[in-house]
This record gives structure tokens, sequence and C-alpha cells, in this order.
């Protein structure tokens, strides 16, 4: 299975969540309080990280999570753009070495 994972930064971090909650209309699969928030649908993997050095709403990356991938690889594209691509378990164990008191639900 592979998600499109799309990355973002906001400078209101739970007004983000409400947002995207109505949008996808679920709830996160992860929130860190105060950092970041994940949320996992069928198709789409897409993440909220509080960020107050970049402009609110802007791209951070986006990448492919790839249950056949077995680590994390990233490389920028001919527009700087940094495309990732990583199995949920290696976004798991990068959240959680962030954020170690994170909880990231299935």
């Amino acid at each position: 299975m592979r998600r499109f994972h799309l990355a973002l930064s906001t400078h209101d971090l739970p007004a983000s969540i409400e947002e995207y909650n109505r949008r996808l209309g679920q709830q996160p699969v992860s929130i860190v309080a105060g950092e970041y928030a994940l949320w996992r649908t069928e198709s789409l993997n897409i993440s909220v990280r509080q960020d107050v050095s970049v402009p609110a709403g802007q791209l951070r990356h986006v990448a492919w999570e790839d249950d056949s991938v077995s680590e994390f690889s990233s490389e920028s594209d001919c527009n700087g753009i940094l495309w990732e691509r990583f199995s949920f378990a290696n976004q798991c164990e990068e959240i959680v070495s962030l954020w170690p008191e994170a909880t990231i639900k299935a």
C-alpha cells in the first residue's frame, strides 16, 4: 500500500488540528502537544508541524509512505522540493526519536 505524504508547517497547531480533522473527516493518529499532528487516510498521510521559523502553510516536504520500503530515503527534485520515502514503521521511529512521549495509533 502506498500513501502520498504531505508535510506542512503551522503557527497554530490547535487550529490546524481542528481544520484538518474537519477536512479529512477523522482524528489524527498522533498528536504531540504544541509540536506535531499526523493523519493517515486510505490514500493520504499528512503531517502538520508547529514551526514559527517558516511561513504558516509552507510545504516542508512530500513523500510516499510505502509498506514495501525497508529504510527511510530522501532526495530533492529538479524544483528543490524534498521527497522522502518511508514505511509507516520508519515514520513512527522518526516521530518517537523527536518526541519520546509521542503515541501513535496504527
